[in-house]
């Protein structure tokens, strides 16, 4: 594995997750393999369980860790070529990327889309020019267009709480007061919709008119605009905010009632209720959803050091 970008970076989804529930059985069975291995976490943009799931995953394996906030305590990164650096940029991507991977055996990268230019976001511009300039291996910790550690999770986390063969998992819409990316929503519906043709889940996005994703990751998926038809005989709901694709980063006013409430999810088959955090309570989940029995909010996030721990094994059984 030479990069963790997408869902076509796993072949075998089950193998992969029985693999994660493995190393969460039991995390220092692999502590010698990242041993005198450096792992560098760059983050241009916010994170608390990304940021700190990576560090444990790494420190599991026996890698040393650096953490590099390039927003606030790095130079302000060119990522075009050919132009004349006159103005608020310091420092080229090639240049700062090459050294990143001078001193880094695996390199690991957040940054956000910008919601304004939709071809330079999804283009991955700035995500793949890492790659190409740093010369080692590169797991995306959230990207413009994906966020494939939170998905992994989501998929460990319905595995080990299934109480049936091929849960229905629907992915909800919920309602917000700014504009987000579709990163998580992409991503969860890019790795539900393999999940489902690989027999493991039947999945359904729930959406209110105008925010339909990009085809690119619903192409096979059941998609309504009625929550209700969306949420009966669920197993899982999974809840995120997100912005309008087609007309790029645009918030629709949304006059029906899209909160989960315990109320709604009577029509559920019990189902649990997950969401990859930070939340905003009684905006876009109910607290009384959040604090109860159907949530695995908790353990969900848990979850991400498992994720991020096969990624990193499975990249450093590479190295050697």
């Amino acid at each position: 594995m030479q990069k963790f970008f997408s869902a076509e970076d796993i072949d075998n989804l089950s193998y992969a997750v029985q693999e994660a529930l493995t190393l969460k059985a039991n995390p220092r069975a692999h502590a010698e393999l990242g041993k005198h291995k450096t792992l560098g976490l760059v983050f241009l943009n916010p994170s608390l369980r990304t940021r700190l799931s990576t560090q444990k995953a790494a420190t599991h394996l026996g890698m040393d860790v650096m953490v590099m906030n390039m927003d606030k305590d790095g130079w302000a990164l060119e990522t075009q070529d050919g132009v004349v650096m006159n103005g608020t940029t310091v420092e080229h991507i090639r240049e700062a990327a090459a050294v990143m991977g001078e001193y880094c055996d695996i390199l690991g990268l957040r940054s956000f889309p910008s919601l304004k230019d939709k071809e330079a976001d999804y283009t991955e511009d700035l995500f793949n020019k890492f790659i190409k300039f740093c010369g080692v291996p590169v797991v995306s910790l959230e990207s413009a267009t994906r966020h494939p550690l939170q998905s992994l999770t989501d998929l460990i986390t319905i595995t080990e709480h299934k109480t049936v063969e091929k849960p229905k998992v629907v992915l909800a819409w919920a309602p917000h007061v700014k504009a987000l990316p579709q990163a998580v929503p992409n991503s969860f519906s890019e790795w539900m919709g393999k999940a489902q043709r690989q027999g493991l889940v039947d999945f359904v996005i729930a959406h209110p008119k105008g925010y339909e994703l990009s085809e690119e990751f619903t192409e096979g998926v059941t998609i309504t605009h009625d929550l209700n038809e969306a949420l009966a005989g669920a197993d899982f709901v999974y809840v995120k905010n997100w912005s309008s694709f087609q007309d790029y980063g645009k918030v629709y006013p949304v006059e029906e009632d899209w909160l989960i409430t315990n109320k709604r999810l009577e029509q559920t088959n019990v189902a649990k209720v997950m969401h990859c955090l930070p939340v905003r309570r009684d905006l876009e989940l109910s607290a009384e959803v959040l604090d109860g029995p159907h949530s695995l909010v908790i353990k969900e996030a848990s979850n991400r050091v498992w994720a991020a721990q096969l990624v990193l094994k499975r990249m450093l059984e590479n190295l050697k």
